[in-house]
This record gives C-alpha cells, structure tokens and sequence, in this order.
C-alpha cells in the first residue's frame, strides 16, 4: 500500500505522483468528501458503509488514488500491485473517484465550461477578462477496430489516431472553456464553428489563434483577431510581417503553456486506453479543472 503521509513530506514527490503539492491536495480534501459522499447516496447499489471494510479506507486514500491515476496513468493491473487489490476495483475507483473529483472542483468554481453561451454570461461571469486564446490540443488514442471509425478518428496531422479537444483561456492562464472531445479528423477552425465560440466573443475582444483557423476574420468581421501571417507559396514575408508574426508567436505561448499544464496528467498526454464512453470527457476536465484550481492556489 502506498505510504500517503511519506509523500507529503516533499512537494518534489506529491506533484510527480498526484500533480498537486501537499498544500493543494490538503486544501482539496474536505470538499472531495462532501461531494463523494454525495456521488454514492446517488449511486444506490454502492455503499462505503455496507459489505466488506473499503480497502482504502479515508478520504485522503481515495482522492490520493484518483489524482495518482490521472498523473501517472498506470494500467488497472500495475495500480492494483501497487494498492494491493484486483483490477477490477481499480477501474471502478478511477471511474467512481474521478467523477467525484470533477464535482469538487465545479464547487470550487475552477472546472471550466463546456461551451461558451454568449458575450454577456462571459462579461458577467469574468469581467477580468482582457484577452482571449484559442488552440486545439489531440491526444492519442487507440486505433478503433470499426472501419469508419478509423477514418473519422485518423489525424493527418499527427499521422495516427487522435481525440481533439479546443481550449479557451484568458490572460492570466485561467481555462474558459474545453469543448467536448471529437474524433481527431475534426478542424480546429471546424469545431470553433460548431461549438459556437465566435458568436459568444465580445466585439472587439482581442483573440488569438494559430494558422488553423484560416477563415474566421472573414467569418468572424467583429472580432479582433490576432493570427500570423502564413509564407506565400514561392514568397517571403516582409520584414514588417516577420516582426508582427514573431510579436503574436509571444503572445501566444501562452495557450501553449496552459495545453502543457493541462497535459502534466498524463491520462490526457499518454495513448488513451480506456473503454467506458464519457470518461475521455471526465479525465480532460479534472486535469483542466486541476490546472485551474492550481492557478488559484499558487
């Protein structure tokens, strides 16, 4: 069994097994046992109270189990050697303890949304927000047995199978919104579209983007869009778009920095394996809602 209490002695070790230094994961407790007290009275054929002692036994246990498995990503077997219990009660933790986790941070209002409703929630809900970065991010997946599958789930990009998520974050880091996972043939600049990003950006709002998004100053005349200049085929850039193009690449860094944050988990970095639909949703979301609820800790 994993000796909890010897991890939190150094924050080198807490952040390479759960992602978050002890002071984090401290303050996250009391509100991960509310809201996974609340997840089993839903969930009536399971009881911490009933059957047999539960194996790991207090709250620290459990939310410890739901971060190390999001931050090393073991196979349910190595994670049952490690806690000393069948496979199968790994992924039932993963599942059961990982939605418990995303309803603790909607409660402490870092998990991001889903999508964005319009300008006005956005104003009103984030006044602070100056600016505004869109990318896309893939992650790895395996390669679906179903032939149509395959095509929709191939990335040309990446040139393997991918699931693609668009991340929405403000100046500060802060993650706005994640849209829900789609198949990795999908277009970032397609998906903005679907989802309904461009509409809900206040006017004039400076947004940045990368050279995915081809089409939105035309689509999008309102906003104020910030994207480098792609090379002319046969063509230079001018000294003057070099220098411009170099001043947005520093700008938009940033979205790069929030992605990398996002994938210090590597549930969401690794080759995605597990089966059970909705949970590439969840696993995004607690490591976004984590990235965030680190931002507002530090």
């Amino acid at each position: 069994m994993i000796n909890i209490q010897m991890a939190m002695r150094s924050d080198r070790l807490m952040k390479a097994v759960t992602g978050l230094s002890a002071k984090e994961f401290v303050s996250i407790i009391p509100d991960f046992g509310s809201n996974l007290k609340s997840f089993f009275k839903k969930k009536r054929h399971v009881s911490l109270d009933l059957g047999r002692e539960f194996v790991l036994s207090t709250v620290e246990e459990k939310l410890f189990f739901a971060l190390f498995y999001l931050k090393c990503y073991p196979t349910f077997d190595v994670a049952a050697f490690f806690f000393g219990v069948d496979r199968s009660s790994c992924c039932r933790w993963a599942h059961w303890f990982i939605a418990a986790l995303e309803r603790t941070l909607d409660t402490k209002h870092v998990l991001p949304e889903r999508k964005i409703k319009s300008a006005k929630d956005l104003l009103q809900c984030m006044p602070e927000i100056k600016e505004l970065f869109v990318d896309g991010t893939e992650r790895p997946t395996r390669r679906p047995q179903n032939g149509e599958r395959q095509k929709k789930y191939y990335s040309g990009k990446k040139k393997r199978h991918t699931m693609k998520n668009l991340v929405v974050s403000d100046q500060h880091k802060k993650i706005i919104a994640v849209t829900k996972t789609r198949e990795g043939k999908a277009h970032d600049y397609q998906t903005f579209k679907d989802e309904g990003i461009g509409p809900a950006i206040p006017q004039g709002m400076p947004v940045f983007v990368d050279n995915g998004f081809q089409g939105i100053q035309s689509d999008f005349p309102l906003l104020n869009t910030f994207m480098p200049k792609r090379k002319p085929k046969g063509k230079c850039l001018s000294e003057g778009e070099k220098r411009r193009n170099t001043r947005i690449s520093k700008k938009r860094i940033l979205i790069e920095h929030v992605i990398g944050g996002i994938k210090r988990f590597r549930c969401v970095a690794d080759i995605y394996r597990n089966m059970k639909r909705g949970f590439e949703d969840s696993v995004m979301m607690a490591a976004a809602g984590l990235w965030n609820y680190h931002l507002k800790i530090a």
